[in-house]
């Protein structure tokens, strides 16, 4: 990237108003004599302050904090057996890439090094529309029914009486709501605080369908795994950054593309059958469960490489929007409960952070040309012309059916209003593995110390007998060491029902 010194001498600007009369001296004001008042003629000074008040628009309720840059997706493999988009038409095809990585519950303000899970959000330009691939860095999330979700974040943002981050609100949910407890093993380990944005893999979490030319589907969850391998910082090598420079995750992803180091990931997708999904122990459309990969391998498709940093952050990253609903022909969404709330969420989202024609903006206009009956509202920079805004006889659109006729979707039956927060001994045992066969003896100190030192503010004794219980159910010995750790006594564990009454939410085709 040239210094802002070489911009300079190219660019060879004149300072101008907004409406691009020249100025002479942009800090000289129109004012009677030296000590008259300010003269309201003065279109270069009115101008200056109108603008400047309103620099701001509204930050992210959540995801708020990140850093982002562009570069490619490359197809490495031939995935054509399992759908027809025409981006994995051959071995070898690149389309242009945005991503955007963040905190989710942190302010824009906030550490980079928080505690937290991160977004992992990648916008592809294909040629048959944009694709935008919203992950997390984390292969699972707190819940599943996605009517808890407003709650839960307002659970880990600010007390509405103090205006403070409270221990006793984070717990309470999450204590409430056990099958949050995946996550919460995940977050409070090591994974917890990457070592800035770039060195993390990326899960896309839901459940996504590939589809073929003749209409079958293939389920996928889709994985990004960085090459050089994920990277993290110990909780106390997290707070120190934290204090020492809150903008690391942004220095570093800046720094690495300026010397040439391209962060770059493997693409990878599980895939598995509806009749393996229905065989399948686990809910696939639950949020809070894996697919084993000893049982669906991650099959190859691609790399996302990111060699150019923004020249704008404010243009190119702030006001980049990604949606799970911006998808192309051959993929299609599932029946993911949290996804399909989330497909009508982040374009509502957009539409109140940045206007109705967030898609026109440079950053998130697609690479292909527009054409529809959307006309006007705030900011439409591309009003498409003298074209009607019917469907019109006179000057016919061009309609180019999908690839394949229709998907075969699955037949629900069932009442209006289902509890997805039923709790069973399957919620357990995922992290029950993670816990006795994937952290070593080092990961469990770290872990214990990383939610004593956290669970240990919680001031009401109910909340924090209660999260144990949840620990227990995962694993008595890992209970009993973190009350130890935060001097509170041993807690038996929940009492749940056996894992065959899960059965009731199990997937059929």
């Amino acid at each position: 990237m040239p210094s802002k010194q070489a911009i300079a001498a190219q660019d060879n600007a004149t300072y101008t108003t907004s409406s691009g009369a020249p100025v002479a001296e942009p800090y000289a004001i129109q004012r009677i004599g030296l000590n008259g008042p300010v003269l309201i003629q003065d279109f270069h000074h009115i101008d200056l302050l109108a603008h400047f008040a309103r620099e701001r628009i509204p930050e992210r309720v959540v995801h708020a904090k990140g850093a982002g840059a562009h570069g490619y997706f490359e197809v490495t493999h031939d995935i054509s057996d399992l759908t027809c988009a025409s981006l994995f038409s051959k071995v070898g095809t690149k389309c242009p890439a945005t991503a955007r990585f963040s905190t989710v519950g942190g302010e824009s303000g906030s550490a980079d090094t928080a505690r937290d899970p991160r977004g992992f959000a990648v916008k592809l330009k294909t040629d048959q529309g944009n694709w935008d691939i919203v992950a997390n860095n984390t292969p699972v999330f707190f819940l599943r029914d996605p009517s808890k979700f407003p709650h839960f974040i307002h659970t880990q943002k600010r007390d509405p009486q103090t205006h403070l981050k409270d221990a006793d609100m984070f717990w309470d949910y999450l204590s409430l709501n056990p099958e949050s407890v995946h996550q919460v093993m995940i977050l409070f380990s090591d994974r917890g605080t990457p070592d800035g944005y770039h060195h993390m893999h990326g899960y896309s979490g839901h459940t996504f369908k590939f589809v073929d030319s003749e209409g079958k589907y293939t389920y996928v969850q889709i994985h990004f795994r960085v090459r050089g391998g994920f990277k993290t910082l110990t909780d106390a090598q997290a707070t120190k950054l934290a204090g020492e420079n809150a903008e690391y995750g942004l220095q570093t992803l800046f720094e690495d593309i300026e010397a040439g180091n391209y962060p770059t990931w493997d693409v990878y997708v599980q895939t598995m059958t509806a009749e393996q999904a229905e065989k399948f122990r686990y809910n696939i459309l639950d949020l809070t469960k894996v697919w084993p990969h000893g049982e669906f391998p991650l099959r190859p498709i691609g790399k996302l490489v990111l060699d150019k940093y923004p020249d704008n952050y404010f243009a190119e990253i702030e006001q980049a929007a990604f949606s799970p609903s911006h998808l192309v022909p051959g993929v299609e969404p599932s029946a993911d409960p949290v996804l399909q709330s989330r497909l009508f969420s982040y374009p509502d989202t957009h539409r109140h952070r940045l206007g109705v024609n967030y898609q026109q903006l440079p950053v998130n206009a697609p690479v292909v040309p527009v054409a529809n009956f959307q006309r006007d509202g705030f900011m439409a920079i591309n009003n498409q012309g003298t074209r009607p805004n019917y469907q019109s006889s006179l000057v016919p659109l061009t309609y180019k059916p999908k690839p394949y006729e229709q998907v075969k979707h699955e037949v629900w039956l069932g009442n209006a209003n289902v509890d997805l927060s039923f709790i069973t001994e399957l919620d357990f045992e995922q992290p029950r593995a993670l816990w006795q066969k994937v952290f070593d003896d080092t990961a469990k100190e770290h872990f214990v110390g990383n939610v004593a030192g956290h669970l240990g503010n919680v001031k009401s004794p109910i909340v924090k007998a209660r999260q144990l219980s949840v620990f227990a159910n995962v694993d008595q010995d890992l209970s009993d060491r973190i009350a130890k750790a935060i001097g509170h006594p041993s807690v038996k564990p929940l009492s749940v029902p056996p894992a065959s009454e899960a059965t009731r939410f199990q997937y059929k085709a």
